[in-house]
């Protein structure tokens, strides 16, 4: 928040002060912002048209209003924009325009407060600066399903209004003053903070300049940092510093696990402890922090929806007065104690916060991003984008969207005979998508010819095409249209619930249909018994290099960050943008790495690779008494070699992931990971899964990773479609889509075994692929010098080398 002058819009002014009431997210219209665009140019054209040759009447649209003024200790601009301003003999007229699903006769002026709160600032600012001494105010609602509009008008006193302001203003004054106060006492903290460890690792004091330095230039980072630089610190730290110096709003970190999330809360603690004075809020997913049985947020099945909004102000307030690092915990107690939604208590109370640790997903996915944050151009906050390898996969899925025949199908049942236009809709859906059924059916050529050449892609059952399928989006919004005025009449009827998730999926279908973009597709899948169509992102650069644009600048960093042209290309990365690989800070001599020259893992090799791989790991563990990990490209080849492994050596202590795993069964898991074992202990996990990254077993709780395969992804239709899409592109095809994913899932899995100086292990990778050229330019730089095997006898002799050093 600027020093001297506060800025904020008119809407948020009005929604932070004046709400009351009930939580109520039945239902939302997710559709509406853009109906609603769509609404006020209609009504907006109408008004020019009815006004034309009329000399005494002017029609401005989409007016940008300002108002400056010194409010006790602070100057405030407020900003707005009204939907309309009707200049007339008698009366100038402020109009706001509001969509509703709500049938007309039942709104009147009493309906929304905001809305008529909204429209009189917009009025009191335009009054004031025009000298008038009374001004009209009207809301015009306009219902989307039957297309008719209300008007409610009034005719105000500019000294009415001006009171109405200037009260606003005042309940809002309060936050400012908590806000400027605690800035104060936080940017003195900063100032006196010193670095909390003795000393820099190697790199580490490199990468905190960097960091600062990109923050300061308002650029992009992408860095590479290998275990053991501390990357976390080497982050957080000069944000902070930055924070103060560059007058930043928020600090986000972004994570893709809960315990990376937990790893940035304890570097804040560590702060905390030497003096840093700092507002940090972690936010937990919805069903993770409800103190319901549901997620049900509405008055009638939940106490903490009823009634939230009369409280949730004293709330914040309090908690931002009383905590420095507010934690899940912490917001489940005060949410109890104020009797709040916990959720929306505490995406309201990180307005106040300094620092955001969350997941990826209140920055980037359209459905749930943090609108409060990112769409305010004023707000200059900084991203911190931890384990950046997992952002393209995640991304992909945000950017996604399908939905199934079958679903409407199963909803039709709910709906009763009257509503016939609903009826109508459904099947009329149903009628379309067995068209598209039938189209699976075709020969490439017929359907070629059938969709004017649009197919990029086709197999027995499935095609892809590159546009956008129009009839669909417009069948679709139609049926949210329709199924929202069900919705208002019907709460609590028979089937409601899987109506209301069938809205939000098509909803979320169409809000990824207006982003469609040159980097997507749409496919086809005829499924057994079921219709299948999704829009695929393949290259989600553009879009996340548009979200990066509304940070001042973004640091995406991981351990795992290569090859660095692929992230960054991936990634929204841009030719200005600034990259830099550290060098593991570890003994070299602390590593051993082992390739096996004579295992093949492809797929029709697999039963034959069983036995060798059994060998070589009880060889591996055989040289040292400790713990170990075994992982592999899927459940299916693990489970395999497991039942072998135990059948030929029972008396070996093992255990093996399973499916699914829960969160006390995935803690058992890892507690197996004990220092100091008297006996071997082999653990078999898949590649890419919970346990081949974010997981610390440091010192002797692991000794040994050994890796089947390369790790390439599932061969999939979808992965075909990328691969198909960067051959075009770039000539990278399998790269992107398959061998740079499988690599990284590689290297995550080394990764788990040396995790500080002190340390040692041995990795063993079993595929002959790593002996290619093309593998080896993937290896990072500590993996060298390495090993290569084709025997046991070779293991034993190099690990009693190693291990006896």
């Amino acid at each position: 928040m600027d020093q001297d002058v506060i800025k904020i819009s008119v809407r948020n002014l009005v929604e932070f002060v004046l709400r009351q009431g009930d939580l109520d997210n039945r239902f939302t219209s997710n559709v509406r912002a853009l109906e609603g665009t769509r609404v006020h140019q209609k009504i907006q054209q109408q008004y020019k048209d009815k006004i034309i040759g009329d000399k005494s009447a002017t029609y401005n649209c989409e007016v940008s209003l300002k108002y400056e003024i010194i409010y006790r200790k602070f100057k405030f601009l407020i900003e707005g924009r009204a939907d309309g301003i009707i200049l007339e003999d008698d009366c100038v007229t402020i109009d706001e325009i509001k969509t509703v699903t709500r049938p007309l006769e039942m709104i009147d002026a009493t309906y929304n407060p905001l809305h008529l709160a909204q429209v009189k600032c917009y009025a009191y600012i335009y009054a004031y600066e025009n000298k008038l001494d009374y001004i009209c105010v009207q809301l015009t609602y306009y219902n989307i399903n039957d297309h008719k509009v209300k008007f409610i008008k009034e005719k105000i006193n500019i000294e009415d209004l001006r009171r109405f302001f200037i009260d606003i203003l005042d309940k809002y004054y309060k936050w400012v003053e908590l806000k400027k106060d605690w800035n104060d006492i936080r940017n003195k903290s900063i100032d006196d903070l010193k670095f909390p460890f003795k000393s820099y690792r190697t790199g580490q004091r490199k990468l905190a300049a960097v960091v600062y330095g990109t923050i300061r230039d308002k650029k992009r980072l992408f860095v590479q940092a290998p275990t053991g630089i501390g990357k976390t610190i080497s982050t957080i730290f000069p944000s902070i510093k930055a924070l103060a110096t560059q007058k930043l709003s928020t600090i986000f970190y972004l994570t893709a696990k809960t315990t990376t999330r937990a790893t940035a809360e304890e570097t804040l603690k560590i702060m905390f402890e030497r003096g840093l004075r700092l507002k940090s809020i972690t936010i937990t997913a919805k069903e993770k922090v409800c103190l319901n049985d549901d997620t049900a947020c509405n008055p009638e099945h939940c106490e903490y929806a009823r009634g939230h909004y009369n409280r949730v102000n004293e709330a914040i307030f309090e908690i931002i007065n009383s905590e420095d690092l507010i934690t899940r915990d912490k917001i489940i107690k005060y949410s109890k104690k104020f009797q709040i939604c916990p959720f929306e208590f505490c995406l309201d109370t990180a307005l106040f916060c300094d620092y955001v640790i969350c997941d990826y997903n209140y920055a980037f996915n359209p459905r749930v991003y943090l609108r409060r944050f990112f769409d305010e151009s004023s707000e200059k906050n900084v991203l911190l984008i931890d384990e950046a390898h997992n952002l393209v996969d995640r991304s992909r899925d945000m950017f996604s969207a399908e939905i199934y025949k079958k679903s409407f199908l199963h909803i039709k049942k709910f709906i009763k005979k009257e509503d016939n236009k609903i009826l109508k809709c459904l099947n009329k859906i149903n009628s379309y998508m067995l068209d598209l059924k039938k189209n699976c059916n075709l020969e490439f050529k017929d359907l070629k010819d059938k969709l004017s050449g649009d197919i990029v892609y086709i197999k027995k059952n499935i095609y892809a095409q590159k546009s956008k399928m129009s009839e669909i989006y417009f069948l679709l919004k139609n049926f949210s249209s329709q199924i929202e005025e069900w919705m208002i009449k019907n709460a609590g009827q028979t089937g409601y619930d899987e109506i209301l998730d069938e809205y939000f999926t098509v909803n979320n279908f169409i809000r990824i249909y207006e982003i469609y973009n040159d980097n997507f597709i749409t496919y086809i899948e005829n499924m057994a018994g079921d219709l299948k169509v999704k829009i695929l992102c393949i290259d989600p650069s553009t879009l996340l290099d548009e979200r990066m644009k509304s940070a001042e600048a973004s640091i995406l960093f991981s351990a795992t960050l290569s090859p660095m042209n692929y992230f960054k290309d991936i990634l929204g990365g841009r030719a200005e943008d600034y990259n830099m690989t550290l060098l593991c800070p570890f003994e070299r001599r602390n590593r051993e790495i082992l390739i096996s020259s004579n295992i093949s893992t492809v797929y029709r090799s697999r039963e034959e690779s069983c036995l060798p791989i059994i060998n070589y790991i009880k060889t591996v563990v055989s040289r040292r008494t400790g713990n170990y990990i075994v992982f592999f490209p899927s459940y299916g080849y693990m489970d395999r070699v497991y039942e072998l492994f135990i059948e030929k050596f029972p008396d070996v202590k093992t255990s093996i992931q399973k499916s699914g795993m829960s969160e006390s069964e995935r803690e058992k898991f890892l507690n197996d990971f004990k220092e100091d074992s008297k006996e071997s202990f082999i653990s078999f996990a898949v590649l890419g899964g919970l346990f081949s990254e974010g997981i610390d077993l440091k010192g002797d709780k692991l000794i040994g990773s050994i890796i089947v395969g390369v790790g390439l992804p599932k061969i999939s239709f979808e992965r075909d479609i990328i691969m198909d899409f960067f051959n075009k592109k770039n000539g990278l095809g399998y790269e992107y889509s398959y061998m740079y994913p499988g690599m990284n899932k590689i290297l995550q899995a080394a990764g788990r075994v040396i995790r500080t100086e002190s340390d040692r292990g041995v990795i063993l990778l079993i595929d002959k692929r790593f002996m290619t050229v093309k593998y080896k330019k993937l290896f990072p730089r500590e993996w060298y010098p390495n090993h290569i095997i084709d025997c046991e006898h070779d293991i034993e002799s190099i690990l009693k080398v190693f291990w006896d050093e």
